[in-house]
C-alpha cells in the first residue's frame, strides 16, 4: 500500500525539479557569459581582438560586444602622446666623455588598422619596444657625436635634434609610431673637462678685459696727445699772431719815432740848431731807462769826450742809414 501511494507523488514533482534545474543553469550561464560578452574601451585607447590567437578586428572607444570564450582582447593600445627621459653618455672624436639628458615625446602614428596591427604585433611587449626605441636614439646621437670635437658639441644642440629626427622617423613609422619632439635638456662633460673649460673661459675673459683696457688706455693716450697737439698748435698760432702784433707794434713805434725825430729835426733846423742834440737826448733817455729797468746795480759808460763824440757819430750814422732806406723804399 505504501508503494502504491508514493509512486504518483514522484511523478508530479519530477518536471518541476527539472525546470528549476534548467532555469538555474541558464541563469548561472547568463551571469557568467554576459560580463564576458561586453568590453569597455576607454577614450584614447584601441583594443585589439584575436580569435584563437589570430588577429580579428579592432574595438574603438566605448561599449563593444565580443563573442565570449572565442574572441579575446589581445592588447589595449594607447594612442595618446607619451614621453620618456633618457640619460646616456657619448664620446667625441677627441675622446671626451659627454653626458646627455634628453626627453622624448612620441605617439602612435594614427588609428588606421595596419598601424595598430604594427604596434600590437611588431614587438613582444611594451618593454621590448621601449628598449629598442631608447637604444636606437642613443645610437644615433653617439654616432653623430663621435664625428665631432669637444669644442663643437655645445653649439650643436639643434643639429643633433634634427639629425636624430631624420634618422629615426622612418624606423618609428615602420613600427607604427611617430616622433613628436626630442629635447636635449642637458649636455655636460666630465668634471675635469668642465674645470678646464671654465679656466679657458676665465682666461678668455681676462684676455678680453686686458684688450679692452689696452684699447681704453690707447684711446686715452691718443686723445691726450691730440689735446696736447691741439694746445701746442693753438699756442703756436697765438704766439704767431702775438709776434705779428708785436712786430706791427714795433714797426708803428719806429715809424712814430722817426716821424717825431723828423719833425724835431725840422724844427731845430728852422731854428738853426744842431740836430745832434736830438740824438744826445735819446742817448740820455736810454741811459735813464737802463738805470730804471735794469736789475744790476752798476752801469758802465764811457763818459769821456771822445766816447761821447764816437757815440754821437754812431747814432748819426744810424740815422743816416734809416733815412737812406726810406728813400730807397719810396723809389
Amino acid at each position: 500500500m505504501l508503494q502504491i501511494l508514493e509512486q504518483p507523488k514522484l511523478n508530479t514533482q519530477n518536471p518541476i525539479a527539472m525546470f528549476s534545474f534548467v532555469s538555474l543553469f541558464f541563469l548561472i550561464l547568463a551571469i557568467v557569459v554576459l560580463p564576458l560578452s561586453f568590453v569597455v574601451v576607454n577614450q584614447g585607447t584601441v583594443a585589439v581582438i584575436t580569435v584563437f590567437g589570430k588577429y580579428q578586428r579592432l574595438l574603438m572607444p566605448g561599449l563593444n560586444f565580443k563573442i565570449p570564450f572565442i574572441e579575446a582582447v589581445f592588447r589595449r593600445i594607447s594612442i595618446q602622446s607619451r614621453s620618456i627621459e633618457l640619460e646616456f653618455q657619448a664620446i667625441t672624436a677627441d675622446q671626451a666623455n659627454v653626458n646627455f639628458k634628453a626627453m622624448l615625446v612620441y605617439s602612435v602614428m594614427n588609428q588606421q588598422e595596419e598601424t595598430i596591427k604594427n604596434v600590437a604585433f611588431k614587438f613582444m611587449d611594451e618593454r621590448s619596444f621601449m628598449q629598442a626605441l631608447i637604444r636606437t636614439i642613443e645610437g644615433t646621437i653617439r654616432a653623430l657625436v663621435a664625428t665631432k670635437r669637444q669644442a663643437e658639441i655645445l653649439g650643436l644642440r639643434s643639429e643633433i635634434v634634427v639629425s636624430v629626427k631624420e634618422h629615426i622617423d622612418n624606423t618609428l613609422e615602420s613600427w607604427g609610431y611617430h616622433l613628436i619632439d626630442l629635447q636635449l635638456n642637458d649636455i655636460a662633460f666630465d668634471e675635469a673637462i668642465m674645470r678646464s673649460m671654465a679656466q679657458i673661459v676665465a682666461s678668455n675673459n681676462l684676455k678680453a678685459a686686458a684688450e679692452n683696457e689696452g684699447q681704453a688706455l690707447l684711446i686715452t693716450k691718443t686723445k691726450a696727445a691730440e689735446a696736447d697737439g691741439n694746445a701746442i698748435r693753438i699756442a703756436a698760432e697765438a704766439e704767431k699772431v702775438a709776434a705779428q702784433l708785436r712786430g706791427q707794434g714795433v714797426a708803428l713805434f719806429r715809424e712814430e719815432v722817426a716821424k717825431g725825430m723828423a719833425e724835431s729835426a725840422k724844427v731845430m733846423k728852422d731854428n738853426q740848431l744842431d740836430a745832434s742834440l736830438i740824438l744826445f737826448s735819446m742817448w740820455t733817455e736810454a741811459i735813464k731807462h737802463f738805470a730804471e729797468q735794469g736789475k744790476g746795480n752798476v752801469i758802465f759808460l764811457d763818459g769821456s769826450t771822445e766816447g761821447m763824440d764816437q757815440t754821437m757819430k754812431q747814432l748819426m750814422a744810424l740815422q743816416q742809414q734809416e733815412n737812406l732806406k726810406k728813400i730807397a723804399d719810396k723809389k
